[in-house]
């Protein structure tokens, strides 16, 4: 029976360890493709090798920090032991511990709807991130009283760290902060409805304005249409479920709300210049 791509439950809200560690646990064995339902922050310290995020491969480098959403398939493929760190929390950890979601959408290092490359960071910084994270550890592996409030502390500073040196230009926070606001929510809504909804005009009626309020928004601030990110979305999990699962290109078309295969077939192609069966190669 045809499977699809397999998505991997988080065994906790917050794990962090060493990539030493899960290496040898591995016996040094690589994994396969997969995602997860949490995010995974690997940053490398020393060690050969590559990253793979959806489709693009990423050599190691010495201190670079890959950051994983929620459903990005990726791939830790060392070609020897690696030092570094691997830290994951969920959703439901942000929430727990009085963290917006928002405070990740913000800081531009995780992405949601396309690939991020690893950022670097410079020595001193690293020496005191390492030391950061040393914290982190010791403090997850505690009783202390507050030992939840104080993980999320360690974590939000590491990633202020590491938004310090992220090369994305930042929004234009001098830009209405209600447009903002709104194209968050855009994004929020085609994340957990793009197999359901593929209009504009359902996203525009679930946020209680107009379709052309809502392109313009997010013309402005992404230089994106509305429609653009919806494809953007459909197309990125079309190739998810092509080039990493079992299931037939009738079954991922329907599994993204195209009832017809050949609408599917003839969308994916206009947005990508490929057939689905060419893609899957």
């Amino acid at each position: 029976m045809a499977t699809p791509l397999s998505v991997r439950p988080a065994a906790s809200t917050f794990n962090i360890q060493r990539m030493e560690e899960i290496y040898d646990q591995a016996h040094g064995a690589v994994d396969a493709p997969h995602g997860h339902d949490y995010y995974t922050v690997i940053w490398v310290q020393e060690g050969t090798g590559a990253h793979l995020v959806d489709f693009t491969s990423y050599p190691f480098a010495k201190d670079a920090v890959f950051f994983v959403s929620p459903r990005q398939v990726h791939q830790v493929m060392p070609a020897e032991r690696p030092q570094g760190w691997v830290i994951t929390f969920s959703p439901r950890f942000l929430q727990l511990n009085h963290i917006n979601e928002d405070f990740i959408t913000e800081m531009n290092l995780f992405g949601h709807f396309d690939e991020r490359p690893p950022i670097l960071l410079p020595t001193d910084l690293a020496a005191q991130s390492d030391t950061l994270l040393h914290f982190l550890r010791q403090t997850y592996e505690s009783t202390l009283p507050y030992r939840l409030a104080a993980m999320s502390a360690y974590l939000k500073l590491f990633l202020i760290y590491c938004h310090g040196q992220c090369e994305l230009p930042p929004p234009d926070m001098a830009s209405d902060q209600s447009s903002h606001y709104l194209l968050r929510a855009f994004k929020k809504l085609v994340a957990e409805h793009f197999q359901t909804y593929h209009q504009v005009q359902d996203y525009a009626h679930q946020l209680h304005i107009s379709a052309k309020h809502l392109n313009q928004v997010v013309k402005t601030l992404i230089g994106q249409t509305a429609k653009e990110v919806i494809q953007e979305k459909l197309i990125l999990n079309a190739k998810r479920e092509l080039r990493y699962s079992q299931l037939s290109i009738k079954e991922i078309g329907y599994n993204l709300g195209f009832n017809d295969p050949l609408y599917f077939s003839a969308f994916f192609k206009k947005c990508t210049g490929q057939s689905p069966s060419e893609f899957r190669g």
